[in-house]
């Protein structure tokens, strides 16, 4: 099985460094097409094929993914819909804000689509990733779950839920990266080196993340495990929770669907 990736910029770029480090596909199967050659160099001596011409791309896979910025979607599609085969090849279009609707009126609404929404984590095979099907069958489901699984975790789920989808795991991802470099700058005032802050932060992340995982545990049940009545714990939870911090995360994600 063949799979090409329209799109070496960042998200799409990310993509293809995921399918690579991931067992799913060969490097030989995997095609990367993009009009920068300087966005393919990074690629040229990983086995992947590379191209300048997209029209090559979808001729050659049997999954075709478009991983452009959303006002490009249209054009991309315009120049590969005559070398789509509805009846042989999946699409998958990651782009927030575009619908199966347009893209069905730009390429016909009989190909096997799926709409998706991962991160950039996804390069480090720890994306999470929200997947739309049209008109896709079980088996065509299940396959293109399959190849996101192994590329971080997956939800099937509505499209009306992608845009949500989006501003909190997409968009999430920065929120998150925004509360480690603000605990780092704190950990840096309370007299850590900020390379060893950060260490500390991502660690300390890294095991709540952990313990959620593995014991399925509400996060406040987590929480009362570490705070002691008149504890320093409890004191800093209740400071961050005076300046707004559930509030401000809330707020944050639903301007992201403004």
């Amino acid at each position: 099985m063949k799979i090409s990736v329209i799109g070496a910029g960042a998200m799409g770029g990310s993509l293809v460094e995921g399918l690579l480090k991931g067992e799913f596909f060969n490097n030989s199967d995997i095609t990367v097409a993009d009009p920068s050659q300087e966005a393919l160099n990074r690629f040229a001596e990983t086995g992947a094929s590379i191209t300048t011409d997209n029209k090559i791309a979808a001729q050659q896979a049997d999954i075709v993914t478009v991983v452009v910025k959303p006002w490009l979607v249209e054009r991309v599609l315009n120049d590969i819909k005559d070398e789509l085969n509805p009846s042989k090849q999946i699409l998958i279009v990651i782009a927030a804000g575009i619908t199966s609707s347009q893209i069905q009126s730009w390429v016909g609404n009989e190909i096997s689509l799926f709409l998706a929404i991962p991160n950039i984590a996804i390069a480090q095979l720890s994306s999470m990733t929200f997947l739309v099907p049209v008109k896709a069958s079980n088996e065509n489901t299940k396959l293109i779950t399959d190849i996101f699984d192994e590329l971080g975790g997956t939800l099937v789920t509505e499209e009306r839920l992608l845009a949500a989808g989006t501003t909190l795991a997409s968009c999430g991802i920065a929120y998150a990266m925004r509360y480690v470099r603000a605990s780092a700058e704190g950990g840096v005032e309370l007299g850590f080196k900020a390379k060893d802050a950060t260490k500390i932060v991502l660690q300390t992340m890294k095991g709540a993340v952990d313990l959620l995982q593995a014991n399925g545990m509400h996060p406040e049940a987590a929480i009362d495990l570490v705070t002691t009545p008149g504890g320093v714990t409890i004191k800093g939870l209740n400071e961050m929770e005076h300046a707004g911090f559930t509030s401000a995360v809330i707020r944050g994600l639903k301007a992201g669907l403004k």
